[in-house]
């Protein structure tokens, strides 16, 4: 191992789900594609590009995805096939490094500092494993090159589709000082509009504040944010990581007394969190609802049950459960989430291939 700057590379497929889709059945090739249920409730699991030009992202409602392209053709998912690709995938990834960090069946953490491949740069490998996986899965991959995972995560978004881009160690703390926070990984919508009511737009702005400050205002996050406003991030790429669990929230565009408007906020963020149990096979038992109301006091409403929940109707029913136990509403509700956590054991056919993960902050 070298004593210089790591090397680390974040590899993220194309489109996945909807580029596995299209390439299976040509005909779709060139189209608006959706991989989800096109039913009143269900939501959009994967866009294909085509379809992201309409505006079409995953965790959409059926419904508002059509309206935008009237055009848009919805797929069943096949999560066996994609994790079926997704092995083939990592074990691309294994011969080119034993540090491999999951995401999610589509992305992933790789240290190459140890150059197992012998290849002359970092740069040069992420090319041999774009190449090696269009080669073996006839898919594209986006890849981003830094000296850790922060700016790694973030290169990998610069060039997509099908491309790469790279954070030299001279370079990174001046990209982070032009970028928008909004656009830094693990910053979501909820804390990006915090930090522009403090007037921190850029990672400029976010520099300028004190460690301090950023303490008392963001908590245990205040650390992070300091160290990331200067390029620096040193956690180390882990393969033996796991989540502990996975939420999604939403903030209503205005406060919400009405129980059929607040349940159907309940109901989308666990759609956006099973579409994730989806993707990663896992399943868990506790659900928790989370309430911000009007007044910015919080609230959460938490079940544990004797086993995993195993559908989305589950998770439907005991999240509206939760979010019902403090109807009629005292006051007004601005903001809702659904988590779940106490995971199952990662699933047999997966279990020794891949330690899935998914690092998102989707409020």
């Amino acid at each position: 191992m070298s004593d210089g700057p790591r090397k680390i590379i974040h590899v993220d497929m194309d489109a996945f789900y909807a580029s596995v889709e299209q390439r299976d059945n040509p005909s779709l090739q060139g189209k608006p594609v959706a991989v989800g249920q096109g039913a009143r409730r269900g939501v959009v699991a994967a866009a294909s590009y085509e379809a992201r030009a309409f505006g079409v992202r995953s965790a959409l409602p059926s419904l508002t995805a059509l309206r935008q392209c009237p055009e848009l053709i919805f797929v069943p998912p096949r999560f066996e096939v994609y994790r079926a690709v997704s092995r083939q995938i990592h074990a691309i990834f294994a011969e080119f490094t034993d540090l491999i960090e999951p995401l999610a069946l589509d992305e992933a953490y790789l240290d190459v500092t140890a150059n197992k491949a012998g290849l002359e740069t970092a740069w040069l490998t992420a090319k041999a494993i774009r190449a090696r996986i269009k080669e073996e899965t006839g898919l594209n991959a986006s890849a981003g090159v830094s000296y850790n995972k922060f700016l790694a995560k973030l290169a990998s978004g610069q060039r997509k589709p099908n491309g790469q881009f790279a954070i030299q160690p001279h370079e990174g703390e001046g990209f982070v000082e032009a970028l928008p926070v909004a656009k830094f990984h693990g910053v979501g919508p909820a804390t990006a509009a915090k930090m522009h009511a403090l007037g921190i737009q850029t990672g400029a702005d976010l520099k300028a504040w004190s460690l301090q400050d950023l303490q008392a205002r963001f908590g245990k996050s205040g650390p992070w944010y300091y160290a990331i406003a200067r390029g620096e991030d040193q956690r180390a790429v882990n393969p033996s990581r796991e989540r502990k669990s996975s939420g999604s929230e939403t903030t209503f565009h205005e406060d919400l007394v009405d129980p059929v408007h607040i349940e159907a906020g309940v109901l989308e963020m666990a759609d956006d969190v099973w579409a994730w149990c989806e993707k990663t096979g896992r399943r868990g038992r506790t659900v928790t609802v989370k309430i911000k109301w009007a007044d910015f006091q919080q609230a959460t409403r938490s079940q544990s049950f004797p086993r995993v929940l195993e559908s989305r109707s589950e998770l439907h029913e005991a999240s509206v459960g939760l979010i019902r136990s403090v109807f009629p509403p005292p006051k007004g509700i601005r903001l809702v989430g659904v988590t779940l956590s106490n995971f199952a054991p990662p699933p047999a056919t997966l279990a020794g291939d891949i330690a899935l993960q998914l690092e998102s902050d989707a409020a």
